[in-house]
């Protein structure tokens, strides 16, 4: 739905535009009906795999439809809108199995999406320049300084958030050892190296080359702006 109410400021976006309901391949209507029918679908499968799950899936489905309605105006509360849904799909996890969803798994979850939802405001601010607000209206509250001042805070407290959680006596007695802090490293240049290859030079459309070391994690292969950032996002807040 996010992409029928967004369709005209799409055409004017340089990536989006070949979007198929933006560029006319997918008609409105169609899109619109599909919406409703899988929305109705997801939920009558959700109802199959217990309440905990539907109560889960109810709560994402209304979260994205008032992000697309109006959350994704109001400026913080629309990267925050992002970031919940995420966590709402951890969440969903744990309950299609009926077992308890650990406090950390949530606080890890919520600080990574933030982290992705910011990088993704930062990256269309960068990547549209001048014509940002003609795309997005809330990219006029936000700055690239003010951006990456809250990137760099929500970076610092997803990896605190991990140490801690590595050394946590409820995490050692879990998995029998109370070496998962050496993992820290590994977490560490993950989410710094992201942000490098995230971070694109003002006019650029090709960001970097993957560094050495990140093929565990990113394809090796060049990265280009709105590629991974917008598609991931977009699915957690944008696409519904």
């Amino acid at each position: 739905m996010n992409d029928v109410l967004d369709r005209e400021q799409d055409r004017r976006h340089p990536l989006k535009a070949a979007r198929p309901i933006a560029s006319g391949a997918l008609k409105v209507s169609t899109a619109t009906a599909a919406a409703v029918l899988l929305a109705g679908g997801a939920l009558a499968g959700a109802f199959l795999l217990g309440f905990p799950f539907l109560l889960v899936a109810v709560a994402y489905v209304a979260l994205q439809f008032a992000y697309s309605a109006f959350l994704k105006h109001v400026v913080i509360l629309d990267v925050l809108t992002i970031a919940a849904g995420f966590t709402l799909r951890a969440v969903a996890g744990g309950a299609a199995i009926m077992v308890p969803v650990s406090n950390w798994l949530v606080l890890c979850t919520s600080l990574g999406a933030l982290f992705l939802a910011l990088s993704k405001r930062r990256h269309e601010l960068v990547l549209l320049a001048d014509v940002a607000m003609e795309h997005r209206r809330i990219l006029g509250d936000y700055s690239p300084y003010l951006l990456d001042q809250m990137i760099s805070v929500v970076t610092a407290s997803t990896l605190i958030a991990y140490a801690f959680y590595t050394i946590s006596p409820e995490t050692t007695q879990k998995f029998g050892t109370p070496l998962l802090s050496l993992t820290l490293p590994i977490t560490t240049r993950v989410v710094i190296g992201f942000r490098l290859i995230e971070a694109p030079a003002a006019g650029s459309t090709c960001i970097v080359d993957v560094p050495p070391g990140f093929g565990a994690v990113v394809p090796g292969k060049r990265h280009y702006a709105g590629s991974q950032v917008d598609k991931d996002s977009d699915e957690s807040g944008d696409r519904s």
